[in-house]
């Protein structure tokens, strides 16, 4: 169908070139599709086709990923409050005022600043992979990211720029991926991403929104509290063998949402890349159930 096409898109915000993929009928219930580090939209690019006969699916790439503008960190002070004014300032722009947010890893507090800030929009929650609890951190694979957070300076700074490596990125998808799903990962995809990671000024924005980390932490009790007095439909669809964002985190979503829907994939922190069908009858069906059309 005509609807199933992904068009590639760009419009302006706060000055910068925002890029965008968006498929499906243009009246069709939306889900607006927040990435992670250190990929882009690209992560959506099997998951948009199999939900746009029913869906407007709308996947920006935040400012400094992808293919949207990526100014220096001495042109703009990045921080995960400016990314999800942005984020904000997108969804008005295109005409998004009641939508389901799907978020993974960075995009996770992203989608959550914007639903503090303007609740009346999100009409559900699918997380995959996105945290907003404190036992959802892996100890190992934080323990560096902790150290910067807490006193940033060169030393604890060196072992982070590994972050963004070719070989750091190939283990985020890689990691905790079992054997038989090991011919899925599309080396395309880490490659796709160490390339936008090795531009010119990507060090220092990388590490800005790293050590600004902790400004998410501080909300998590926001967050929280948003789940219990809003009640918002929710869905996790998680890595259970991620070593980032470990199982714990999705299973805490039923401590403030007891109605929340907990789905442990046999996969790693990047599930699309392996479970993409299953993640999107999931979402159709955890919609159709949920959210009045």
């Amino acid at each position: 169908m005509a609807e199933q096409r992904v068009h590639h898109r760009t419009t302006t915000v706060r000055g910068h070139r925002i890029a965008y993929r968006e498929a499906g009928p243009a009246d069709a219930p939306v889900i607006l599709l927040l990435h992670g580090f250190p990929t882009s939209s690209h992560m959506f690019r099997d998951l948009i086709p199999l939900l746009a006969d029913r869906y407007r699916l709308v996947a920006p790439d935040h400012l400094g990923f992808g293919r949207s503008a990526a100014p220096s960190a001495r042109e703009v002070a990045y921080s995960f409050a400016e990314l999800a004014g942005i984020t904000a300032e997108f969804t008005e722009r295109l005409g998004l005022h009641r939508f389901a947010v799907y978020v993974q890893d960075y995009g996770a507090p992203i989608g959550l600043r914007l639903a503090l800030a303007h609740p009346d929009r999100i009409t559900a929650i699918v997380t995959q992979n996105g945290n907003a609890y404190l036992e959802g951190l892996g100890t190992d694979a934080w323990e560096p990211v902790l150290a910067l957070i807490a006193d940033r300076n060169p030393r604890t700074e060196e072992p982070v720029r590994a972050i963004r490596s070719l070989d750091g990125i190939r283990w985020q998808y890689e990691t905790g991926v079992p054997a038989e799903y090991r011919s899925l990962l599309s080396p395309d995809a880490w490659h796709h991403d160490a390339a936008l990671m090795a531009r010119e000024g990507q060090d220092l924005v990388q590490l800005d929104l790293i050590a600004d980390y902790g400004t998410n932490f501080a909300l998590y009790p926001a967050f929280q509290e948003f789940f219990r007095t809003r009640q918002v439909p929710l869905l996790a669809v998680w890595g259970r063998y991620d070593e980032i964002f470990v199982p714990a985190g999705a299973e805490a979503f039923r401590r403030d949402l007891p109605d929340a829907e907990i789905h442990l994939l046999p996969t790693g922190h990047f599930a699309l890349e392996t479970h993409a069908p299953e993640i999107a009858a999931l979402i159709d069906d955890f919609l159709t159930r949920s959210v009045s059309t």
